[in-house]
């Protein structure tokens, strides 16, 4: 039942940690970065890492390729002195000039502001300030000095991406501006994606932008799966199978049972929005769900993807989702990658994804008057957590089953619950 446990929802982000390089990518995340702060009377932290040691062990390897004169062993001890107060001083120098850009755009936002510089390998510091820290987002750029032209991400970025510890803003374009265009949250029923919504809700009132949630069914992978496994079964194993029946019941039910179930993803995405006063569009959609998401952040002119870093088949050894970790690459806008969940209200996800039997609702009116809405609920979240959407006289019988104090044993034939 730890999965249906309510969790703090992200609505606001009080620290923001920005990593600075003075790159374009890095101007515009500071940029956007006290532009959010501003909004939510929040603190930007920035951060620069430079590399001292990673410069020194450089110049050691190139010192049987320098001129002759500075091979001299006096010579050479002397280079070493002069170069290692430079990199020292130099770097040192460098990084405050770094933190004193950031602090100049953050004070002409009226943002606090603190900075950090610290010695390191770049995205090792980036992820153990994020750790340790009291930050709730990092911002980042999603390429850095070293930037080239074809569009993928820079090699920090994609290192701190998938290990941040927190929820993360990847500024994609230096020209856009968060707010210019729509949100766009991505829903799948994960509760990371819920979490997302909250955050792209919060984020929509307070830029006065438009709000998206997009989800994604994709039959086409169902289509093709199944038609394999045809192929590939002999006679005997398909008759076993039923392989003529399993057809047939597969395009009956498969695409519109699909449609069904991410339709009710949106509609729980809508009262979520109701219940918070927030507008909300939204948009049922088929297709591989990485495409079909960065194509309608494309159509619409997006200017943020709010998404979970975690989909709802993510697993315990999963540290970024599929989906996620191709937007990051693919889709046209930043995003905003979030890890913390929301868990809807049990009634919200029940009126939407599930439903009783007749058999089922007549054993619950057996149940004293009283205790009902108590019975309802228990059995509910017993059914939701192992993915039942109908609930029938057996699933009552194994929920109330579990439900039991140790010790006590079955009720007997009496038509109650259990």
């Amino acid at each position: 039942m730890k999965s249906l446990m309510r969790a703090a929802a992200p609505v606001g982000y009080r620290r923001l940690l920005v990593a600075v390089d003075s790159s374009p990518h890095s101007e515009a995340a500071t940029r956007e970065a006290a532009m959010l702060a501003k909004h939510w009377d929040s603190t930007v932290t920035g951060l620069h890492a430079f590399a001292a040691r990673l410069h020194d062990r450089r110049f050691r390897q190139m010192e049987n390729v320098l001129p002759e004169r500075f091979q001299v062993e006096q010579e050479l001890e002397h280079q070493r002195t002069v170069h290692e107060s430079l990199i020292t001083k130099g770097l040192d120098l460098v990084s405050d000039s770094y933190l004193d850009q950031t602090e100049t755009v953050c004070t002409a936002a009226k943002v606090r502001f603190e900075r950090r510089g610290r010695e390191g390998k770049n995205y090792r510091v980036v992820l153990q300030e994020a750790r340790e820290g009291a930050h709730d987002l990092l911002v980042l750029g999603y390429q850095g000095l070293g930037a080239v032209q074809d569009g993928v991400p820079g090699t920090v970025c994609l290192r701190v991406v998938r290990k941040s510890p927190i929820d993360t803003l990847v500024v994609k374009t230096p020209d856009a501006r968060i707010g210019a265009g729509p949100i766009v949250v991505g829903l799948d029923g994960s509760h990371q994606s819920y979490g997302a919504l909250l955050a792209a809700l919060d984020l929509g009132q307070r830029l006065g932008a438009p709000v998206h949630a997009v989800a994604v069914f994709d039959p086409h992978f169902h289509n093709v799966a199944f038609n394999r496994i045809r192929e590939v079964l002999s006679d005997e194993a398909g008759k076993v199978f039923s392989i003529e029946a399993q057809e047939k019941l597969h395009e009956e039910l498969i695409d519109s049972g699909l449609a069904k179930i991410y339709q009710s993803n949106l509609q729980i995405g809508e009262r979520i929005a109701a219940k918070r006063g927030a507008p909300l569009q939204t948009f049922l959609l088929a297709g591989k769900p990485w495409q079909a998401v960065a194509q309608h952040c494309t159509d619409v002119g997006a200017s943020l993807l709010v998404i979970g870093k975690l989909g709802v088949h993510a697993d315990a050894e999963l540290d970024i989702g599929g989906n996620t970790e191709l937007l990051l690459s693919l889709a046209p806008t930043s995003l905003l990658i979030v890890q913390r969940s929301h868990v809807p209200d049990i009634e919200v996800v029940a009126r939407e994804t599930v439903s009783w039997t007749p058999e089922a609702e007549a054993r619950l009116t057996r149940v004293p008057e009283f205790v009902q809405p108590m019975v309802r609920r228990a059995v509910l979240m017993w059914a939701l957590d192992r993915g039942h959407t109908v609930i029938t006289s057996e699933v009552m019988d194994q929920a109330t089953q579990a439900l039991k104090p140790s010790g006590m044993g079955s009720s007997g034939s009496d038509g109650g619950p259990g």
